[in-house]
């Protein structure tokens, strides 16, 4: 295990290796883990993130700088960082968790990252610890938008409908899937005014009134940038195609479709 390589990574050197060992080490590996260190990381990554944004956006209230912190911090944003740190090769597991993928396991890379930043905290202290998290965050910052950030398809979609003054969507169950113990959902989405009618799927109702959401702004900003105009003063046919899985904008003009796209399962 080539822990030079993770330091040149975090761009951080240990003082103490052991508390680099430590913050490495599961439960499942040895009595000296990693769960108090997780514990102290996850607050100083709150810390640090807040300062982030507070400096960073400064139009933004507090409600939505809320959301963007919650967003950044959860459990799959520091997978993704854990990823692209490889820290799934440097783990320490016990042979259980090593023999069913624990080194894949999201929470647990996720914990983990957590606590090396812990760690660094303990040997180099505050300011190396933000340091390192802002090298994390920051080229995220820059490459996404605050307003959309950890907002989900069906909030995206009525806040989208509300900027055009269009009424909000309808969601209505078409059909259930499966047994009772895996059920799949599968959600009409309406946006009457500009004819729009998708379908998603889900293995809860949430979850594919989610998809049916994402697809229907998908096709409904699509429909706006082609022909706004047309689109406004439309009215729906009557009339629906309703074929699963497909999305439709229709306008009273009897042209094509100007977009169509599958649903996405989620």
């Amino acid at each position: 295990m080539n822990l030079q390589l993770l330091q040149t990574r975090l761009s951080y050197t240990f003082q103490d290796a052991g508390l680099l060992q430590q913050a490495l080490t599961h439960r499942s590996h040895s009595s000296v883990h990693n769960e108090r260190l997780e514990f102290l990381g996850d607050s100083i990554l709150n810390c640090v993130v807040a300062s982030i944004l507070y400096d960073r956006y400064l139009d933004i209230d507090e409600g939505d700088l809320s959301r963007l912190r919650a967003n950044l911090v959860k459990q799959q944003s520091l997978f993704e960082i854990a990823q692209k740190l490889e820290l799934s090769q440097f783990l320490r597991l016990g042979e259980g968790e090593l023999k069913s993928g624990g080194f894949r396991r999201p929470s647990i890379l996720a914990d983990t990252l957590e606590a090396l930043l812990g760690a660094i905290y303990i040997d180099g202290g505050f300011n190396q610890a933000r340091d390192v998290i802002r090298s994390f965050y920051i080229p995220i910052l820059d490459s996404v938008d605050p307003q959309t950030l950890g907002k989900d398809a069906k909030t995206l979609l009525q806040e989208f409908l509300q900027s055009k003054k269009i009424s909000l969507p309808q969601y209505n169950v078409i059909a259930t899937h499966g047994a009772a113990h895996s059920q799949e959902f599968e959600i009409e989405c309406l946006v009457p005014k500009l004819g729009i009618q998708v379908f998603g799927r889900g293995g809860s109702r949430r979850a594919g009134e989610q998809a049916a959401a994402k697809l229907a702004l998908e096709v409904a900003e699509q429909a706006l940038q082609k022909a706004p105009a047309a689109v406004r003063k439309s009215k729906p046919r009557a009339a629906q195609l309703k074929l699963a899985g497909i999305a439709t904008v229709q306008t009273n003009d009897g042209a094509n479709p100007p977009s169509s796209a599958k649903a996405a399962n989620k």
